[in-house]
């Protein structure tokens, strides 16, 4: 089964349109979609990233601007910017969409792979997992984790091969390759704020029969999306950040 995971759209919907679009030419098809969260924060499209998830009828898991948003976690710490953009999208999101994203769960499961926003322990902590350090730290729970974890929120694609007796080891793209020895948590990058110098959408495609997963990158209308964000009440730091991946 060929599967579509991408996450971190983050109310972006430029990038996400044309996303959608080359999944749906993707050969072999996509059978199904999983969305690993925060549609919606920063960005200047919160209604209209949330009804195009919908619509691929993805599996979406919650992720911490997503349960912001909808009120399932206290952001009163976020700094000013991040947090302005959460009040904004919560003033102006859709009721039917609120309801969706406050009944979105934290992981899902398919077969031998889990799905979640950030780590997938204590996952209403939304942890990171973007260092071998973050990575080591899972191994004491080895036993817990399914063979392939897919997560996101780090904006990064950082990926890793974990062993108990060799530790943790990082995974470079654009093609993972998966052992039945070994358990991996990969990093599937964002649509709609890559942080990895790379200002493309990332997103991705796993082969379930071949056990491997395949990083794309794709162009779209930055400049668009800045327009939006410079002509709301967002920050325009939001804006400026998507030119440069950061």
């Amino acid at each position: 089964m060929q599967i579509g995971i991408f996450s971190d759209i983050h109310a972006n919907a430029n990038a996400l349109e044309p996303v959608v679009e080359a999944y749906r030419d993707h050969d072999p098809p996509i059978e199904k979609y999983v969305c690993l969260g925060d549609v919606v924060g920063y960005g200047p499209n919160p209604n209209r990233c949330c009804e195009i998830v919908r619509e691929l009828e993805a599996t979406t898991v919650i992720g911490n601007h997503d349960a912001a948003v909808c009120g399932r976690m206290n952001y009163s710490y976020y700094y000013d910017a991040a947090r302005n953009a959460l009040d904004w999208h919560a003033d102006r999101l859709d009721e039917e969409h609120h309801e969706w994203l406050a009944s979105l769960s934290y992981r899902e499961d398919f077969e031998d792979v889990a799905f979640c926003h950030g780590s997938p322990i204590n996952l209403e902590e939304f942890e990171y997992v973007f260092s071998l350090e973050q990575a080591n730290s899972l191994i004491e729970h080895y036993d817990e984790l399914a063979h392939i974890t897919f997560i996101g929120h780090s904006h990064l694609t950082k990926s890793y091969s974990l062993d108990p007796d060799e530790g943790a080891r990082e995974l470079y793209g654009p093609k993972l390759d998966f052992e039945e020895d070994k358990k991996y948590i990969v990093t599937v990058g964002s649509v709609g704020q890559p942080r990895d110098n790379d200002n493309r959408a990332c997103y991705g495609v796993y082969d379930s029969e071949e056990k491997t997963f395949q990083f794309h990158r794709l162009e779209y209308d930055i400049r668009e999306t800045a327009r939006k964000i410079f002509e709301s009440e967002l920050s325009s730091d939001f804006a400026k950040r998507l030119f440069f991946g950061i």
